[in-house]
Parts: structure tokens; C-alpha cells; sequence
């Protein structure tokens, strides 16, 4: 099963997720990332934090970048 990165973008810094998650393939990342965006989001509006500005930026195992998914991407307005 390929292996994914979950690296967290705040502007120019990354922080890197070394150990990366197994998953079937990119759908699955991909939904993953909006499952942890959004409880990462929950957190920082409980604590009165600015939630604007970071973003989760996948990559798989060789290392190339499979998509970028910017937190505020999982909220709805409505």
C-alpha cells in the first residue's frame, strides 16, 4: 500500500510529516486531508486562533507533490 505525506503550509514554512500514512491510494488521501483539516480548523476556533493561511500540501512516497488542500477549502458557508 503507498505511503503519504500530510506536510502542514503556514506561508513559506512546511512542517514536514516524516512518517507519512498508508492509504489505498490518492482518493483516500485526499479525503483524509479533509477530515484532518477539518478537525485541525475546529481546534483553532475553539482557542480563538486565525485559521486562514495553512494548508496541507501531499506528497507520496518518491516525494513528488500530489496536491495542495488549503484548510479553509473544508468550511461551508452557506
Amino acid at each position: 500500500m503507498p505511503r503519504f505525506y500530510f506536510h502542514i503550509k503556514d506561508g513559506e514554512k512546511l512542517i514536514q510529516d516524516r512518517e507519512g500514512v498508508e492509504m489505498p491510494g490518492v482518493s483516500a488521501a485526499f479525503d483524509e486531508a479533509n477530515k484532518a483539516a477539518r478537525e485541525i480548523l475546529a481546534e483553532r476556533v475553539r482557542r480563538g486562533d486565525v485559521v486562514d493561511g495553512h494548508e496541507f500540501e501531499v506528497h507520496d512516497e518518491g516525494g513528488a507533490k500530489l496536491f495542495n488542500l488549503p484548510f479553509k477549502a473544508v468550511l461551508r458557508f452557506e
